[in-house]
């Protein structure tokens, strides 16, 4: 079985649509919508392909009118990309989004697997970097054989005894300082962390054309070119 792993889509169609790979279940670890000029459309296409969807911080904040509690860099961004999106996206596409689990538990051949956005004593906010000694217990709580997360835009493949913890990074805003799209797939009992080039200034022209102040524009352009924070 090959499994295609996403995370943190943010309204990047084109990054969505670059991923060419054969595989048999489309597994999502949240965050499909804000940042990105195309919600809906990411929301249709994992809607009518995915096997597995995890709630993000931003599906949350857009299915439930919340603040998506983002870190200080990020937070002007997320608000009024999160009123854009709150804007153009269906009734149907906020149900969708209001209604995707926090974590899924689920066992693929002889590996069990355990799914959330950013990990498991607090799925939706918690933040922990990959080397953070705190993933020792956060593994072992969940029995899983690999624990899927992202929400920190870095991909990331550790060893934590018999068990794996995978991030495979994000779909539509990298933080690795490089523009390509990441994601991982497991086949065969492992997980390899990919990346894949897409147009991203077709994504950047859009965001061009949204409604919001042209210096927060100009930051999500930035990050998509370069995979790094904007400047101050």
């Amino acid at each position: 079985m090959r499994i295609l792993i996403l995370s943190d889509i943010h309204g990047n169609f084109e990054a969505l649509s670059a991923i060419d790979e054969k595989y048999d279940e489309l597994w999502v670890l949240g965050d499909l919508v804000n940042y990105g000029p195309d919600p809906g459309a990411v929301i249709d296409f994992i809607r009518s392909t995915a096997t597995l969807v995890v709630c993000g911080n931003h599906d949350f904040s857009i299915g439930y009118n919340q603040d998506p509690r983002c870190s200080p860099p990020f937070r002007d961004m997320a608000d009024a990309t999160r009123r854009y999106s709150d804007s153009v996206l269906t009734f149907g596409q906020k149900h969708y989004l209001r209604h995707l689990p926090p974590y899924v538990e689920v066992k693929r051949q002889d590996t069990k697997f355990y799914l959330c956005h950013a990990m498991p004593s607090n799925p939706l906010y918690g933040y922990c970097e990959a080397d953070s000694p705190q993933w020792t217990s956060e593994a072992a709580e969940t029995g899983a054989d690999v624990i899927l997360v992202g929400h920190t835009h870095i991909p990331a493949l550790r060893m934590i005894g018999q068990r794996v913890v995978a991030n495979p990074g994000s779909l539509g805003q990298p933080k690795t300082g490089r523009p390509e799209a990441r994601y991982a797939i497991w086949e065969n009992g492992k997980v390899e962390l990919k990346s894949q080039s897409y147009p991203f200034e077709t994504t950047a022209a859009k965001i061009s054309n949204l409604p919001i102040d042209v210096r927060l524009r100009d930051e999500l352009k930035s990050i998509l070119r370069t995979g790094e924070l904007p400047r101050a």
